[in-house]
């Protein structure tokens, strides 16, 4: 049963006695800022023209880097469920959701500095509108 939707007899704003938590809002939010992120997965392509530059290398390469994409929007769509149906759980009613609260937040920080330190800078330029969209999603 999914604890987060209510099937403990609480509401999504009550948790531990009918403490109302701040950190629902958010947490929906990060779930859906996570579902918008794989929903890019699938523009991202064309955009870097992934095609173009993939016939260009061995197919065990292509291959593998067409593997991992897919991947990553599997565990994004993941990481979106879990926001939005343990709620309560990731907002600190629980050991594990405190864990996994903290592993999402260790999750998207290395990645915010990936992107401002080792992507291309004409790369961020000619897409400024996703780079700093991306920027202020995940910071």
């Amino acid at each position: 049963m999914l604890s987060g939707c209510g099937s403990e007899g609480r509401s999504w704003r009550r948790w531990k006695g009918g403490a109302i938590t701040d950190l629902v809002p958010y947490l929906w939010a990060a779930g859906g800022i996570q579902l918008a992120i794989a929903v890019a997965n699938f523009v991202l392509p064309h955009k870097l023209r992934y095609g173009d530059n993939l016939k260009r290398v061995e197919p065990i390469i292509r291959q593998v880097f067409i593997v991992h994409s897919v991947y990553i929007v599997y565990v994004l769509v993941a990481f979106a469920v879990i926001c939005f149906a343990f709620t309560p759980e990731l907002a600190g009613a629980t050991p594990l959701g405190r864990f996994l609260s903290a592993w999402l937040a260790l999750f998207w920080a290395p990645r915010l500095i990936v992107q401002w330190t080792y992507y291309d800078p004409d790369l961020c330029r000619q897409n400024r509108l996703g780079h700093w969209g991306f920027s202020f999603a995940i910071g």
